[in-house]
């Protein structure tokens, strides 16, 4: 496994983070018309078909396949969207729910027996002050629950990260074939686009069924498509790519610039004030995240230049 990233990789992930930062506007728009369930069982319907009839299934365990489709994508958004539709602003969910980087890196030491650095463990500490930051200024009850809702989506996508990143080892501990990132992705929302339905039919209701019909427009096929096509299949499909190819406390961290994106953008386009708080939490997630990511190599470098 790759230790450091290439120029190519890297900007690769830093395009991710930005279709996905801007993702949670689009998110809270879709939300008007349509309750949180049907918007993700919507989602993961358009990202499977047609391509499901096109694309066979990926070269890895079933098993592997069905717990990555229903915590990558099920259950982590049916947290996320419900979440943010119980008030947590756009923005600052895509600070919350990247909590998934430090849940992935304690994954990872106690499931795969990765050992990260002393340094990326401090970095992490900031990160989770700024959550603390967070939590410390949200004021209504409904609020705190979606806050605590998208800080579970966060856990739920790094239990996803940690089945990623099992596909890409072999059994017998030799070399495992590779798994094609949009094969997976595909068959991952074939997985979860029928729970998806059941829980909205039993939990949401037919009435809120007939109500998202009646308030279906292009804006909301919209809100669906991007959220099926550049945020999941190439997105996520990109990123489980990443997360096999390279050590997880190399790749995690990239997600923390997804709030630089989420809050602007939510800025910009729904309005969402940046008061202090929230400029200071972002302030000290990606302090986090510079720290985690070359902290390492700067102490090495300051030794060298010191001995």
């Amino acid at each position: 496994m790759k230790q450091t990233m290439t120029l190519r990789d890297i900007l690769t992930a830093l395009a991710v983070v930005v279709i996905w930062g801007v993702n949670f506007v689009v998110i809270k728009l879709g939300l008007r018309d349509l309750p949180p369930m049907l918007f993700s069982a919507l989602r993961f319907g358009f990202a499977a078909l047609p391509l499901v009839f096109f694309i066979k299934p990926p070269r890895t365990s079933l098993k592997l396949v069905v717990i990555f489709g229903m915590f990558q994508f099920a259950i982590q958004f049916t947290l996320l969207f419900t979440g943010i539709k119980l008030g947590l602003p756009a923005g600052l969910a895509s600070l919350v729910v990247q909590l998934q980087a430090f849940f992935t890196i304690g994954l990872a030491v106690l499931l795969l027996g990765e050992r990260p650095q002393p340094v990326q463990l401090v970095g992490a500490l900031i990160a989770l002050g700024g959550m603390g930051v967070v939590a410390a200024n949200l004021e209504a009850r409904a609020t705190l629950i979606g806050f605590a809702l998208v800080v579970l989506a966060g856990l739920s996508w790094a239990v996803a990260n940690i089945a990623s990143k099992r596909m890409g080892k072999a059994a017998d501990g030799g070399a495992a074939a590779p798994v094609s990132a949009l094969s997976l992705m595909v068959w991952a929302s074939v997985v979860a686009t029928p729970p998806l339905l059941l829980a909205s039919w039993l939990f949401e209701g037919e009435a809120a069924w007939r109500l998202a019909a009646h308030n279906f427009s292009w804006h909301t096929l919209w809100a669906v498509l991007f959220q099926a096509y550049p945020n999941t299949l190439l997105g996520f499909g990109i990123w489980s790519m990443l997360m096999r190819k390279y050590p997880t406390a190399t790749i995690a961290p990239f997600s923390l610039l997804v709030p630089v994106a989420g809050m602007v953008s939510a800025a910009i386009v729904l309005g969402e004030s940046l008061q202090w708080w929230k400029v200071a939490a972002g302030l000290l997630v990606l302090g986090g995240l510079a720290l985690n990511q070359f902290g390492g190599r700067l102490w090495m470098a300051a030794r060298r230049w010191i001995y």
